[in-house]
């Protein structure tokens, strides 16, 4: 047992080594693995050019040249001896197949090549053999052999690119299947058989063509005998003279047309034929002059007939399907062509009077048009038909079976005056009942477009233009109509119809009207704060919500304007509603007017910005989006876990700490207040502090420890304090002094601005540098003009900052008291001359209690110099555009503020 297990042990060792050289072979499993078909019909669906192919064939037999290197045929390891012939064969043979299957692939993808080369010659030959049954196709089949050469040339360009592809398939030894091999020289082969084929056509089309020329002059030829056969046909038309007979010579002349309708088509077909030979166009003037002598008796015997026929339909057939306007036409029609043939037949006894038989028929019926217009108008109704029976004093009224005829029987003809009269009334009133069919066949049409609204569960209607148009249009229309002196038989109906309309546009006015207060105040009062804060409102909405949603379920699912609209309970109901919308509109302003007063910068928003605001007073942190638009940069504050706020960033990412503790409790305008008074008083002391650290610390370490506002309004402020000094302690050469100093203090600064330095800390320099450059500038100037006193107007004209327990900031005779408005670190603009003159201006006025208009083109820098003259004085500016919402309520809410 002591020995097997030492058996055990021994053989476990020498394992361990052939475990890790079989590991060696764990590359080689894929290769074993891939399935040769799937990988070739993956390969073939990426549409590869023959240079990949040939790469991939190079990449498989390098793969089986690297086996063969790789993969020993035995080998001994330890105790062992291991046979590796058999992988070693599996792997090159898995290889040279995979090589093979590739080639195979390539050899398909030509030999498809190569059928299409032959197929394309192929029909190209059956082509040539065919040979040409017209003209036509003997011009077609010239045409055609022409553009041979050039299409072969192109396809030898393709042959020569197909044996190029072929040698790829040599460079591997790649044996050819007998029918590729065929194909591929086979279409070799192609180009010289259909050039030969091609003279042989040639030939062949020359013969063809010597045929149907001589086949042309015969047709034409017997063309001219048949143009000979039918003029004597024509001329027989002289002969005619029976009325009676007009059927039957009618029919004759229907056909007489038809022969020669195809006559001038043939006539064009020839022309054809001898453009394709190049022969001269024959003018078939014979068949012209045919053509004009027999369009009169064309014209005569067939108008003759259709009268005949018309005539007889007009008196004895029935009188509803009489057609008025067709009558009047046809006899207009008729009797211009009676006329010419009357002038044109004047030499031709028989034909003159048949024409002037029919013209003397139409001329005796022509008067008993009118009374045909009349009897059938449209517009007669049963109410006309017996009043012209009462002025006639007999029954006139139409009856089964009745004629046209029993009306000439009847001697209507000599009341037409009468009947004229009635049927005119007849022919107003249908005019005016036709448009009113008419506009309630459009309403009809006409649907509300009823749209689902966000996540409300309720819809809204989308106004459509057009159908306000139309309703306008309509209503002037009725009105109108009311006015008619036809209107009797319908007076009821119109005035139902414009009460309608009316009603209709009430509807749609007070549901535009709703909607749009709706849309406004629905995401108001969907948040609960303000329903909490504004709760007789809040219910006063519901209540109109209620009665919002009912109608307009009402209309998804019956949205037709003329069904759904005139409805008096829908205009009482929409205007029930617009009356408590007003009501909760005027709460709502009143409410916000609270706010306004309780935080006086909320007058500087809109009142959506104002109730998005106040919406939010459950949870304080919500309310840091919209800071920035009631401070002029405090983008957000810091709040403790217990919601203490502890310091505001600006805009940029500074950051300054509260002096005190602030808690956002009670409503969102009393803890903004806090938030205004503690921002205040926070720069208030930090102003003191730097105030305090500027004499005891290097500058460049001074201007990188405070606020980027604060390092400007102190170093303004130690500025001014210089500037004084020198000039009460050494006049000239005390500013000359002062002016080195200060240009020390930029080389310094500039030095700063070259080192690495934070964006907050390189902003806070590039603000002060603008004022700095200004300050020593206005030292020169000092210089330049030898000030000596601090009275003097090159001096007293600048803005001077002082410290007097509190921050000032004089002009002239003006003295402002520091904002402390936190304006976060942002740049300010270079100080030219022009803008000292706008500050002088502004100050000035402000001093006075008055306001300030600067002028001047656009683009010039008015706004932004006010902007800049805000923050010298740290004041919160507004800024707002002109427009049509600026009205005098909201000017009068800017004052306010």
């Amino acid at each position: 047992c002591e020995r097997g297990g030492q058996l055990r042990w021994v053989l476990r060792q020498v394992g361990v080594p052939l475990v890790e050289s079989a590991k060696g072979y764990a590359r080689y499993v894929d290769l074993l693995l891939l399935d040769i078909p799937a990988y070739i019909a993956e390969y073939e669906a990426g549409n590869h050019t023959v240079a990949e192919y040939q790469l991939e064939v190079r990449k498989h037999l390098r793969a089986r040249d690297a086996v063969e290197a790789q993969v020993p045929q035995n080998i001994s390891i330890g105790l062992m001896w291991i046979n590796c012939e058999g992988v070693r064969g599996q792997l090159t043979k898995k290889c040279r197949a995979l090589g093979k299957a590739v080639m195979d692939s390539l050899a398909r993808m030509l030999r498809r090549n190569a059928d299409a080369i032959c197929n394309e010659f192929r029909a190209t030959s059956k082509r040539l053999y065919d040979r040409p049954g017209s003209i036509e196709e003997l011009s077609e089949q010239r045409n055609y052999m022409k553009s041979v050469p050039d299409r072969v040339s192109e396809i030898h360009q393709d042959i020569a690119a197909l044996l190029t592809d072929y040698e790829v398939l040599g460079e591997f030894n790649y044996p050819l299947s007998p029918d590729d091999f065929a194909t591929k020289w086979s279409a070799l082969a192609w180009p010289r058989k259909i050039f030969d084929q091609l003279t042989l056509s040639y030939d062949a089309l020359e013969r063809d063509n010597d045929k149907f020329n001589k086949n042309l002059l015969a047709d034409q030829s017997a063309f001219d005998d048949q143009l000979d056969d039918l003029g004597k046909l024509v001329s027989g038309f002289t002969q005619h003279s029976d009325i009676a007979n007009t059927t039957v010579i009618a029919a004759e002349v229907r056909k007489v047309a038809a022969q020669l309708a195809s006559y001038q088509q043939q006539a064009q077909l020839f022309n054809q034929r001898e453009a394709l030979f190049n022969m001269p166009i024959t003018q078939y003037d014979k068949m012209n002059k045919l053509l004009k002598d027999f369009e009169p008796y064309k014209n005569l015997w067939l108008t003759t007939a259709d009268w005949l026929v018309n005539h007889d339909a007009w008196l004895n057939g029935a009188f509803q399907e009489l057609d008025p306007e067709a009558v009047d036409s046809q006899i207009q029609n008729a009797w211009k062509l009676m006329h010419k043939s009357v002038k044109l037949f004047k030499d031709i006894p028989g034909c003159l009077a048949v024409a002037s038989e029919v013209q003397t028929q139409m001329e005796d019926f022509r008067p008993n048009v009118p009374l045909i217009q009349a009897l059938r108008n449209p517009g007669m109704r049963d109410r006309h038909w017996s009043q012209l029976s009462l002025d006639l004093g007999f029954d006139v009224k139409p009856k089964e079976g009745f004629t046209f005829a029993r009306c000439l029987e009847m001697r209507l003809l000599d009341h037409i005056a009468v009947i004229t009269k009635v049927s005119e009334v007849a022919g107003k009133e249908y005019s005016i009942e036709a448009a009113l069919d008419k506009m309630e066949g459009e309403w009809g049409q006409i649907v509300l477009e009823i749209l689902p609204y966000r996540d409300t569960g309720t819809y809204i209607m989308k106004g459509s233009e057009e159908s306000s148009q139309l309703l306008d249009d309509h209503i002037v229309m009725t009105q109108s109509m009311s006015f008619s002196p036809y209107k009797k038989p319908f007076e009821e109906r119109i005035m139902r119809w414009e009460s309608k309309l009316k009603l209709v546009q009430d509807v749609m006015e007070e549901w535009l009207m709703c909607q749009k207060s709706w849309l406004y105040l629905e995401p108001i009062f969907s948040s609960d704060d303000i329903n909490r804060q504004l709760p007789t409102e809040a219910k006063r909405f519901q209540t109109m919500d209620r009665i919002w949603r009912k109608i307009l379920s009402q209309a998804k699912n019956k949205p037709q304007v003329i069904e759904l609209c005139p409805d008096a309970r829908m205009l009482d109901s929409f205007r029930e509603c617009n009356k408590l919308l007003d009501q909760v509109q005027k709460g709502l302003s009143e409410y916000l007017e609270t706010k306004r007063i309780a935080f006086p910068r909320f007058y500087f928003l809109s009142d959506d910005e104002l109730l998005e605001i106040l919406s939010q007073t459950k949870d304080p942190k919500a309310v840091q989006p919209h800071l920035r638009k009631c401070f002029e940069n405090v983008a957000r504050l810091e709040f403790e876990e217990d919601l203490k706020i502890t310091a505001m960033f600006s805009g940029e990412g500074e950051r300054v700490p509260f002096c005190e503790d602030l808690y956002p409790h009670g409503s969102v305008e009393d803890w903004l207040c806090g938030v205004e008074r503690v921002m205040q008083n926070s720069l208030r002391a930090v102003v003191q502090e730097a105030l305090d650290a500027y004499p005891n610390e290097e500058r460049t370490e001074w201007v990188l420890r405070w606020p980027g506002q604060v390092v400007l309004c102190c170093a303004q402020t130690y500025y001014t304090a210089q500037v004084a000094a020198a000039i009460e302690g050494g006049g000239r050469t005390g500013l000359e002094d002062l002016y080195k100093e200060l240009v020390e203090q930029m080389e310094g600064l500039v030095s700063l601005v070259r080192s690495d330095l934070s964006s907050i800390a390189r902003i806070i320099l590039s603000a002060l540098i603008v004022i700095d450059v200004h300050g020593r500038d206005v030292v020169l100037k000092l210089i330049e003009n030898d000030v000596s006193t601090l009275n003097d107007f090159e001096w007293i004209s600048q803005l001077r900052y002082y410290w007097e327990e509190n921050l000032l900031i004089k002009a002239m005779n003006a003295t402002f008291n520091y904002g402390y408005e936190y304006l976060g670190n942002t740049g300010r603009l270079v100080i030219t001359p022009l803008t000292d003159r706008c500050y002088l201006t502004l100050t000035g006025a402000l001093h006075l209690k008055m306001g300030g208009a600067p002028a001047g083109p656009a683009g010039t820098g008015k706004t932004e110099t006010v902007k800049d003259l805000a923050k010298s004085v740290a004041k919160q500016c507004v800024v707002f555009n002109c427009s049509d919402g600026l009205d005098y309520k909201m000017m009068g809410k800017f004052f306010a503020g």
